[in-house]
């Protein structure tokens, strides 16, 4: 691992981003032969190397990548670590899932070391796929969330997490209550937001696990600390929303009963978002909430597909999640892959530069972030990813075949895995080296 905080500067080809490339002319910034120089932690500069050469001095470190790819870190907007090792477990649907393999699993994280041990095991899962930054969800054990955090602050990561809210409809073993639920979440975040790079999510599970009283507290909560994310699922699969109508009647909608309790805002993050009608996208929009795309675990759950065209009508904010272990790859490049495929069984073509974006600095700026992660901007938390196009003899044949950076990076979303991530780096830090 890299302990120095001198500059350094890296020499590759750079993608960094001005905008939603779907919506924004040259919002992809590609550089062929580009320059990404690092103190302290943080990007000094990132651009052309002909252009910043000069700002090269004699005790920078200069580290050659020419051929590979430097891109931020991406990020995982929905993901739990406690399903790391449940990953790949049959079953008939979403419902019979959480029964037979979730919930079973979750129990054995009212351990302390083996929830650390599962979390130490996680990080480096996603450090290895080039992920730098997620939204994750614990257990409700209050002591699954104090796991992730101190493995995270170890190695100085940008995470977001939060101990599950469950008081109803699941078993007793998991089941916490409205009042200690809030007490739990009340001391964990005076514990952990904010503390070096770790942030907190108030985290109900989805509406039928959490009482109306626990969902009411759950937003005083969110009301006393506006700046702590929100995140939990909403419209997955057509049980679950018939589910939701019977639990909660008088509700326009599953995403009405989380706007009725407060949680319905920027930074609130809801994993999924199939079954939203026109009146929820434009609710999603209007608030800043933000649906967070979960191709590979929609797929394995044969839960439905995403409407990109539908929530870009509504200018609903969009990110992409693994939601391991109902998803089946840690990998942000494989969720590329599959959320391609989605896109095209619904008409719409994502291209590889907008995928990138919703992986990086589309979330970001969904997550409120635009400014520490997900980018190359001087000032920003360096966090960042070396990709490498001869990873596999086919991704080195097809990008070596390439005629345009489009076509290079749709291989890397195509074909690439955690095998295509060279490095990657944390707050300036080597701490992933592929072997």
């Amino acid at each position: 691992m890299s302990q120095t905080d001198k500059r350094t500067a890296y020499r590759a080809k750079l993608l960094t981003f001005v905008g939603d490339p779907a919506t924004t002319a040259g919002g992809a910034c590609f550089e062929e032969d580009g320059l990404l120089i690092v103190e302290d932690g943080r990007v000094v500069a990132a651009g052309s190397y002909s252009a910043l050469r000069e700002r090269l001095t004699p005790d920078t470190t200069l580290v050659e990548w020419r051929g590979k790819l430097i891109a931020p870190g991406f990020i995982d907007t929905h993901v739990h670590y406690p399903q790391t090792e449940m990953i790949a477990s049959p079953a008939a649907g979403l419902l019979p899932w959480l029964d037979t393999y979730t919930f079973p699993t979750e129990r054995g994280f009212a351990d302390p070391e083996h929830a650390s041990n599962v979390a130490e095991f996680f990080l480096d899962q996603l450090l290895a796929c080039g992920t730098t930054t997620a939204l994750t969800y614990c257990t409700v054990h209050k002591s699954s969330a104090d796991a992730l955090f101190k493995a995270s602050e170890a190695r100085n990561l940008r995470m977001v997490a939060g101990k599950v809210l469950m008081d109803r409809n699941c078993p007793e073993f998991l089941r916490d209550t409205a009042q200690s639920g809030y007490d739990d979440s009340a001391e964990l975040i005076d514990r952990w937001h904010k503390q070096g790079r770790q942030l907190y999510a108030l985290t109900p599970r989805f509406a039928p696990t959490s009482t109306p009283a626990q969902l009411e507290a759950c937003g005083a909560l969110a009301r006393l600390h506006p700046d702590v994310f929100i995140q939990s699922h909403v419209s997955e699969n057509t049980d679950e929303v018939k589910w939701v109508a019977e639990l909660f009647p008088g509700h326009r909608s599953y995403l009405d009963v989380y706007e009725h309790y407060g949680l319905l805002r920027r930074r609130a993050v809801y994993g999924h978002c199939i079954y939203l009608d026109d009146y929820d996208r434009a609710r999603m929009a209007e608030t800043g909430a933000v649906a967070s795309h979960c191709p590979t675990s929609n797929l394995f759950l044969g839960s439905g597909l995403f409407d990109f065209d539908k929530a870009g009508q509504a200018k609903m904010p969009v990110t992409l999640g693994t939601d391991v272990g109902g998803g089946t790859s840690f990998s942000m490049l494989q969720t590329m892959n599959e959320a391609h495929k989605v896109a095209r069984m619904t008409g719409h073509h994502l291209t590889a530069a907008r995928m990138f974006w919703l992986a990086t600095a589309g979330a970001a700026q969904a997550l409120g972030l635009e400014d520490t992660v997900g980018t190359l901007r001087p000032g920003s938390e360096a966090d960042f990813i070396v990709l490498d196009p001869e990873a596999t003899p086919l991704l080195a044949r097809r990008t070596g075949l390439a005629q345009s950076p489009e076509e290079w990076l749709f291989a890397f979303a195509m074909l690439g895995d955690d095998r295509a991530v060279q490095e990657t780096y944390a707050a300036g830090k080597r701490v992933h080296r592929r072997a």
